[in-house]
């Protein structure tokens, strides 16, 4: 690869990494919502080592980008918080797990 290579833009490694589902934490939610219909709070909470007002952020950026939808409810007499990933969502994680597989494919190619 010479100069003139790295210089194109239009072959960026990592023009489809989007900011907001890369960060570590949101890109970890997203994995776990995709893999159910929708998920408690509480284990997402436990599953992630989060504490409940760094959980609340992450999601409330991701509801906010529309990639997930928020439910509250209760269940027995507990209020309960749900959080479901959206069809954006998917497409979004979708999209960034194809970016990184381009990446390493390009890191490995080069050696």
């Amino acid at each position: 690869m010479n100069n003139e290579d790295l210089n194109s833009t239009d072959d960026s490694p990592t023009k489809g990494i989007d900011e907001v589902v890369h960060q570590r934490v949101r890109l970890g939610l997203l994995t776990i919502l995709n893999g159910a219909r929708r998920v408690e709070f509480r284990f997402l909470q436990e599953s992630m080592a989060l504490t409940a007002g760094n959980l609340s952020q992450h999601i409330r950026v991701l509801e906010e980008a529309g990639l997930v939808r928020v439910t509250k409810g209760v269940d027995g007499r507990r209020p309960r918080t749900w959080v479901s990933i959206t069809h954006n969502g998917r497409t979004a994680l979708h999209v960034e797990v194809a970016s990184l597989k381009a990446l390493i494919e390009r890191v490995e190619s080069a050696n």
